[in-house]
């Protein structure tokens, strides 16, 4: 693994070291069927699951090739313990595809019950199969696309041209008042209760600091005079990585929702959040998201739930 230098927050989706085997991708026999390949199927979003004999949730390799539909797409995800592994996306189940037993999980909800290793193998599956169940056709002249490098890049049949996975630059930011406080907010379409940090999307011509200041600016009236990076996340679900700061609001300050984004926003005191989480009154991200690890990086410590 490599070692990184200064602030940086974990979760399991920071550990990167799953050999993605790159040099690989252009053997033209990368995806073959061998006794050497295993398969993680996924769908959607879901991945599936075994667990072991303790109880622990692992992802289910296969070693059967999956693929039995022409909707199935494969990606070669890299190498471990000497074997190639394959992600297979499949299509939505029907009549014509049958999927005998699988436990597909939602890895939104379960990617935190997963080793560091599994979850980068699993979240990288979940992402580059979103990218082929969303890029069949070329978006400039609508012709078939066909895999190449292994799944990793998509030609044109017409045109010849190349498209690549895409991934979308999301801030997501810790936002502290000159007393402390964290503010925390709802977002209109969140279930009841659910509180997160502040995030959004980085606009094209903008630099990720940049994108803090007016993210916060356009939520909750607010601004920000001075931001630190702290980590980053990928979130493939479907395709963003997540750029963590903290952030500290000028005091003095009225929180105004301004965008009709969030449905409340507040400022918490340490206590006030541990008196709230442990009352029921306010849920925080799972312990996979970068945002919460971005609670607990202010809170100092990890936040019981009982």
């Amino acid at each position: 693994m490599v070692r990184v230098r200064g602030p940086q927050l974990q979760t399991p989706l920071t550990r990167h070291d799953l050999d993605r085997g790159a040099l690989r991708r252009s053997d033209p026999h990368v995806l073959d069927a061998g006794e050497d390949a295993s398969y993680l199927v996924t769908r959607s979003g879901a991945a599936s699951m075994i667990e072991d004999g303790e109880g622990r949730l692992l992802p289910a390799l296969e070693d059967v090739d999956p693929r039995g539909h022409q909707s199935a797409s494969a990606v070669y995800l890299g190498e471990r313990d000497g074997r190639r592994i394959i992600a297979v996306e499949l299509p939505e189940p029907s009549a014509e595809l049958d999927d005998p037993g699988r436990d597909m999980r939602d890895l939104r909800r379960v990617v935190g019950d997963l080793g560091p290793e599994d979850a980068a193998l699993a979240v990288a599956a979940a992402a580059m199969g979103s990218w082929h169940r969303s890029m069949r056709h070329c978006p400039l002249c609508g012709a078939l696309l066909e895999a190449r490098l292994g799944g990793w890049v998509l030609v044109c049949s017409e045109d010849g041209t190349e498209h690549f996975p895409r991934t979308d630059p999301a801030v997501i930011m810790a936002v502290r008042d000159e007393q402390d406080r964290l503010l925390l907010a709802r977002n209109a379409s969140f279930r009841s209760g659910f509180h997160s940090v502040l995030a959004g999307f980085v606009e094209p011509g903008e630099t990720i600091e940049a994108a803090v200041s007016r993210e916060v600016a356009e939520e909750v009236s607010l601004v920000v005079e001075e931001v630190e990076y702290v980590g980053s996340q990928p979130w493939p679900f479907p395709r963003s990585l997540m750029l963590a700061f903290r952030a500290w609001a000028a005091d003095g300050q009225e929180i105004v929702l301004a965008d009709g984004e969030l449905a409340s926003a507040r400022w918490f005191t340490r206590e006030e959040l541990t008196a709230a989480v442990a009352a029921g009154e306010i849920q925080v991200p799972n312990v996979a998201s970068v945002g919460r690890a971005l609670v607990e990086d202010w809170y100092g410590g990890p936040i019981d739930e009982g």
